[in-house]
């Protein structure tokens, strides 16, 4: 028999009626007495009332024990009509002792009470189920089984008719806590799940949580009844309070427990806080053009939504002195008071003991979240130094290369960060590696945009924002500049006769040269085919523009060796001061190209300055002009039309339309001859509405032939597309031509789109409005940036044909047409690549899911007959 089976005392009810004997183990908190079948113990007997008493489990105080109370009458509070005689003498409540005997109104109804110890589980059972019942109780009370006697509070047995009628009510059977105060705040009653649940209550009275500000609130409230949350420890409750105006009393009942609610709540709350914070941070990485700015608000977003201190990012690098691996702090956000850290974080090598470990859990890309003190030592004292007491280290990957690290740190308690916390660090470790991954593409893209391939020399577009740079600051510091325009003599002889791959050779070594000519701070561009534009700032004496001059024409003096072959090649320099006859950068290269002209003229091989005595056009120019007005009226313009073919099907999916001059003496100019006159004239305006009309009448002819619909792209030129009425021109040219506007595409050059953004979205946004398909046009020859272009509502962007013909022989133009690719598409717009004239270009387009293409490998450029015929044996192919 174990020390608690002794201890448990054990309460029998021998029952005496009309029916006999029986045996009542008494194990609920309350039970019935009476005639009526509704009760818990019935009696048979006439003199019984229906509900004639009540028993009552009452604990004893200072103990986890518990003795019966019977009490007269129901529970309405009402006496039964015979009385209750306990042990001879006439009760209205009684605390039963062992061997108590009950009479309920007469002998025809009477109970025996026993409580019974120091016996087991198994003997008791068995013995109280015996037939010779009296022997077994006689049994308990020799003094060899000694029985315990309870003892219950003596307080009860002058209690008065309302104690006893509570006693036997609801509030002293439920579990939940039920308080009742007078208006100063008093205790008047506790049941006995309030004295459990809050033991110091008595103590502490009405400054006890429970209890404290009730009054107030009622007062506040102007109500009589309300319920409000309270916090008890680490618990939270639902308190129900009633103030009962007519007996001066409060009742509170404590509800329910909501502790786990709450924390589910304050969890829940917390995940869609940092939900929040992912998304704003994500937005903030794609939106913000300067990728530290995004990194930044990122961090204070996150710091934010995790009730970080700190919250860091930390990038690998090589050491500068040793050369071994080490991290820095790239970007931190802190709380307000504290202090940045970033002196502490720099260069630190990862062979040291402090963090050794952390390369060796973060590399293999797991997370570190702990309290610090529980860190090694030489950890510890590395972020006692910030004040760190936690600490959530995640790895930041990139095509499983380890580059450094997102942390968060708490310096005001010892946290451990959930799950979630370090699920959404992760999250947000791999946007920022994403980020870091797009300003890497964007920054090839963009050194793309403004160097030359061929020669690795700045392109037009960065001389041109050099020189813009140069001229502001000599008008600031009262300095001048020269502009010089470079020229190759007969290059045009070596391409044909050796190959444009050793024109290439040459191109290069030729960029060498003139860097190596030139003075420090000085600028070299190559223009185009084989012309350069040179910028020299910090003019003082005209000496000094001539002198480099001279090292220029000097350095072409020694032969050219290349795929063994000796090449001499001379130049011609022109050159243009910044004065009054040249004030601006558009008039500083139009007056060195004029110099350059003369030098041509000249005999080749020299420099000339520019005079007033050259400003005027050359003839041929001036001649080409006069035609160029009246080619549109003599119908000299015709509009060819290139097909675009999806790199997967090869069916025709598109057609771009594309203007050539024919003239019945010159023979066909070339666009790029024409095109730039035309815009520089004005009279790019009425040829640009009359190539969208003919397009648009020829697609919509396409159509009435029963011909596939497709889309038909036209070019917007820079002034064209600037035109105030531009929109309603498109509508007016639709609606005359009877073309919808989803067959429609009009493209925009990238330097057109990012030169007025908001003008660009303006525009764009009205055209989308009418259903137009919009396009990007030779992408990757201005210096924007797939985060800017996104702005724009654009469906369609082209590769440049400058990239494809240098895709299978430089590899860091394949990296980069991918990188266009995988942008564009994460984008949702549609990948034309342009140029295609080779199987291995189409292989790399098609590996890497290139969409549509467009060159020579498939279709040139055919007039509108040709295209006829085309589409027309198509469409009977695919019959």
């Amino acid at each position: 028999m174990t020390s608690n089976e002794r201890e448990k005392i054990r309460h029998l009810l021998v029952v005496h009626d009309l029916q006999g004997q029986r045996t009542i183990l008494l194990q609920e908190a309350t039970y019935s007495v009476g005639r009526h079948k509704g009760n818990a113990i019935v009696l048979i007997s006439r003199s019984v009332s229906r509900q004639h008493a009540i028993l009552l489990r009452v604990t004893v105080p200072g103990t986890e024990q518990y003795g019966f109370r019977i009490i007269d009458g129901n529970f309405k509070g009402q006496g039964s009509t015979n009385g209750l005689i306990v042990n001879g003498e006439r009760c209205i409540s009684h605390n039963l002792r062992h061997g108590d005997i009950i009479h309920f109104g007469s002998n025809q109804a009477q109970a025996k009470y026993y409580a019974i110890s120091n016996l087991s589980e198994q003997a008791f059972y068995e013995s109280a189920n015996a037939e010779n019942l009296s022997d077994f109780l006689t049994d308990q009370s020799h003094p060899v089984s000694p029985f315990q006697t309870l003892v219950v509070d003596p307080d009860f047995e002058g209690a008065s008719d309302t104690a006893l009628a509570r006693l036997a009510s609801f509030p002293e059977l439920i579990p939940n806590p039920i308080i009742e105060t007078d208006l100063e705040g008093n205790l008047i009653y506790l049941n006995p799940a309030a004295t459990l649940k809050f033991p110091r209550l008595r103590e502490l009275g009405k400054h006890h949580p429970i209890l404290e500000g009730i009054l107030t609130e009622i007062k506040k409230q102007k109500v009589n009844s309300f319920v409000r949350e309270i916090k008890f420890g680490q618990e939270v409750f639902e308190q129900s309070v009633h103030f009962l105006p007519e007996s001066d009393l409060i009742r509170t009942y404590i509800t329910r427990d909501i502790t786990e609610q709450k924390k589910a709540e304050l969890e829940l709350y917390q995940r869609d806080r940092l939900l929040q914070a992912v998304a704003e941070a994500a937005n903030y990485l794609l939106v913000e053009m300067d990728y530290e700015t995004g990194i930044e608000k990122a961090l204070a977003v996150l710091g934010i939504a995790a009730d970080a201190d700190r919250a860091y990012l930390f990038k690998n690098h090589f050491h500068p002195l040793t050369g071994e691996i080490a991290v820095s702090l790239q970007c931190e956000w802190t709380r307000s008071p504290l202090e940045s850290s970033r002196h502490h974080w720099q260069n630190q090598p990862y062979n040291s003991p402090a963090l050794s470990r952390w390369y060796t859990i973060l590399s293999n890309g797991q997370s570190i979240n702990g309290i610090t003190r529980d860190f090694f030592p030489s950890e510890s004292e590395l972020l006692m130094r910030d004040g760190i007491q936690s600490l959530l280290l995640v790895p930041l990957r990139l095509e499983e290369k380890f580059w450094g690290y997102l942390g968060l740190a708490d310096c005001t308690q010892e946290r451990i960060w959930s799950k979630h916390e370090e699920s959404t660090l992760l999250t947000m470790a791999a946007s920022i590696s994403g980020a870091w991954h797009r300003q890497q593409v964007e920054e090839q893209i963009r050194y793309q945009a403004l160097h030359d391939l061929l020669t690795g020399l700045p392109n037009r577009l960065l001389f041109d924002q050099l020189l813009a740079k140069a001229l502001a600051n000599a008008t600031r510091n009262s300095e001048s500049l020269a502009v010089m325009f470079l020229d190759l003599d007969r290059f045009k002889m070596i391409n044909d006769t050796l190959g444009h791959t050793l024109g290439d050779r040459l191109l290069q070594s030729v960029a060498q040269r003139l860097e190596i000519s030139l003075r420090s701070g000085d600028t070299v561009a190559r223009w185009g085919g084989d012309e350069f534009t040179i910028l020299l700032p910090r003019i003082n004496y005209l000496e000094e523009v001539t002198q480099v001059a001279w090292r220029i024409l000097n350095s072409f003096e020694s032969v050219f060796y290349l795929e063994g072959h000796e090449l001499y090649v001379s130049a011609s320099l022109g050159i243009a001061l910044l004065d009054e006859h040249s004030p601006d950068a558009e008039t500083l290269i139009q007056h060195a190209d004029a110099a350059l002209y003369h030098a041509k003229d000249e005999g080749r091989n020299n420099y000339q300055y520019y005079t007033t005595s050259l400003s005027s056009k050359t003839p041929d120019i001036l001649n080409l002009e006069k035609n160029l007005r009246y080619a549109l009226e003599r119908q000299e313009f015709t509009v060819y039309y290139q097909p675009q073919v999806n790199i997967h099907t090869n069916k025709i999916t598109g057609m771009e339309a594309l203007l050539r001059w024919e003239h019945p003496d010159m023979g066909v100019v070339a666009p790029s001859v024409f095109i730039p006159l035309a815009e520089e004239s004005g009279l790019i305006i009425p040829l640009g509405e009359w190539v969208l009309r003919t397009a648009c009448l020829q697609n919509r002819a396409w159509q009435d032939a029963g011909l596939p619909h497709l889309t038909i792209a036209v070019n917007l030129s820079p002034k064209q597309f600037r035109q105030p009425g531009l929109v309603s021109t498109v509508a007016r040219t639709l609606s005359e031509t009877g073309l919808e506007p989803q067959f429609l595409e009009l493209e925009i050059t990238e330097s057109t789109a990012i030169e007025d953004i908001d003008f660009t979205k303006k525009v764009l946004y009205d055209l989308e409005k009418m259903g137009v398909h919009l396009s990007i046009d030779d992408f990757g020859t201005g210096h924007s940036s797939l985060s800017r272009l996104q702005l724009l509502p654009l469906h369609n962007l082209k590769i440049d044909s400058s990239f494809i013909r240098e895709l299978t022989t430089d590899t860091r133009v394949a990296h980069i047409v991918k990188a266009i690719v995988t942008l564009g598409r994460s984008l949702g717009l549609k990948l034309i690549a342009e140029g295609v004239e080779k199987q291995e270009e189409l292989d790399f387009l098609k590996s890497i899911n290139c969409e549509d293409v467009q060159g020579f490998f498939f279709h040139r450029p055919l007039p509108a007959e040709k295209v006829t015929e085309l589409l027309h044996s198509k469409n009977e192919a695919n019959e």
